[in-house]
């Protein structure tokens, strides 16, 4: 992982690369559409209230768990405890981009949503209560904190989201295998170049042209950024858009020719 002040720099060069954030000057029509509709939707959404009280109490639960790290870079050495507040803190998604998260899955009528890392399933909770006919199916490596996911879900009354504990490695298979193709995938749960990667590859056997994959925190670490720059030259990457906290990728067969966008956010 980047220390702050690297962050910092990688930001402000990331800042000084990136396109208008209100959408001047972009030629695409579907990018344009995407940062005027989705990007900058700044209306309060009926769902945002609940789940960010949620989390409130979340940062406010002081209850120790054992957490096992199988990737995600939670914790220093291998297994251990940690208060539920102190995970909340560092391990789950920000208001700004579980709102975003919210969006992108009710624009583009994400119908079947897989995620890689539920940590405490805000973020699920955010996707899934963009449409309550979706499917969301979200993967966590450690049952303890699938546990306390699962109280969140409750606690909302999602009754679309289907829980998966245990190691990626072992159950990402079957379940592309035994489900639909994803209309969005949210890939959080492994900071790992050689693990994103094969995550990533995994999907594409079986994902629809108008599917898109979200990877968290590609400016992370030195790893990250790699696995995020093999992933836009993918020959069946169409489009790629960094936001800098992720990056999202689009298989459109519309798109005739790869293209790139850095954008303010």
């Amino acid at each position: 992982m980047y220390s702050k002040t690297q962050l910092a720099f990688k930001w402000f060069h990331y800042f000084r690369r990136a396109s208008n954030g209100k959408g001047h000057g972009i030629h695409s029509p579907f990018v344009y559409e995407f940062v005027t509709e989705v990007l900058n939707d700044h209306r309060l959404y009926y769902a945002y209230g609940n789940i960010e009280e949620v989390k409130k109490n979340l940062l406010r639960d002081d209850r120790m768990i054992g957490v096992n790290d199988l990737g995600a870079g939670l914790l220093r050495h291998g297994n251990s405890s940690k208060k539920i507040s102190a995970i909340a803190g560092s391990a789950v998604s920000t208001q700004k981009f579980g709102r975003l998260l919210f969006r992108l899955a009710n624009f583009y009528r994400a119908g079947t949503i897989i995620e890689m890392g539920s940590s405490l399933g805000i973020s699920a909770a955010y996707l899934a209560s963009a449409d309550s006919s979706s499917q969301v199916i979200t993967m966590e490596g450690s049952p303890a904190i699938a546990a306390v996911a699962k109280e969140v879900f409750c606690k909302l009354d999602l009754r679309n989201i289907k829980q998966i504990a245990g190691n990626f490695e072992d159950g990402l298979p079957n379940l592309i295998a035994s489900n639909p193709p994803a209309n969005l995938v949210f890939i959080d749960g492994n900071h790992r170049k050689k693990p994103v990667l094969e995550y990533f590859e995994q999907f594409m056997n079986k994902i629809s042209p108008e599917a898109l994959i979200i990877i968290h925190d590609i400016h992370w670490s030195r790893e990250m950024e790699e696995s995020w720059s093999i992933i836009q030259k993918n020959p069946r990457v169409k489009m790629s858009i960094d936001i800098f906290s992720a990056g999202l990728v689009f298989f459109r067969d519309e798109f005739r020719v790869k293209q790139h966008f850095i954008i303010r956010y």
